[in-house]
């Protein structure tokens, strides 16, 4: 593509035009190079310890009904705890706990902007059920954004994921959302920084 658009400045610009646009096109390549990485992450050793499924910031930490598409028991509410991903972070997602997918759903919405607390009811969104060896389950909900347009989920139904494996992306700027079942405490708060797989957002009760 670079070496396409340089070309055709070379016909239709002036001569130094070339080779602005092979920087610019050149700086764009390695800026989604940039974006894709994928850094290796220090899984905590606590068996308890509830890992961020995002790099980012906290945008929220309270109680709320799970995504309804999802169809779990009336009336349930959960502790969610979300995390907004700006446009320069790692953008690889990873499963808080360790368990086996037991739902997945897709839904189809819109694209505001994800650090807003309406974007987890309006917004494009891909959620996970995951149930763990004491049938305990969390719900972990991919969120697009006002620029990202694209979720990648990995993880189907019947899959097992380990705590920190990468289950799915989210292209350029999102959100992701967890709900915790009974029995867990938060260990962030709201503005903290946190890292895919190895910050600690919440601890599970002994």
């Amino acid at each position: 593509m670079a070496a396409l658009l340089t070309g055709l400045a070379g016909w239709l610009l002036p001569s130094w035009a070339p080779w602005g646009v092979g920087m610019v096109t050149g700086a764009l390549c390695l800026w989604c190079v940039w974006f894709f990485r994928d850094p290796k992450r220090a899984i905590p050793a606590d068996p308890r310890a509830v890992v961020s499924p995002a790099d980012g910031v906290i945008c929220a930490v309270d109680h709320v009904a799970p995504p309804a598409e999802l169809e779990l028991p009336a009336g349930t509410t959960t502790l969610r705890i979300c995390v907004f991903m700006n446009v320069f972070d790692v953008h690889v997602n990873r499963a808080p706990v360790a368990g086996k997918v037991v739902a997945a759903h897709y839904r189809p919405g819109a694209f505001v902007n994800a650090a807003f607390d309406k974007a987890s009811e309006l917004n494009e969104r891909h959620s996970i059920v995951i149930e763990d060896t004491k049938q305990a389950r969390w719900v972990v909900v991919q969120i697009a954004g006002l620029v990202a347009r694209r979720i990648v989920p990995r993880a189907v139904v019947g899959s097992s994921l380990a705590k920190a494996e990468r289950f799915g992306i989210i292209r350029f700027g999102s959100r992701v959302d967890v709900h915790l079942p009974p029995g867990t405490s938060a260990s962030v708060s709201v503005g903290q920084r946190v890292k895919a797989g190895s910050s600690v957002i919440a601890m599970m009760n002994a």
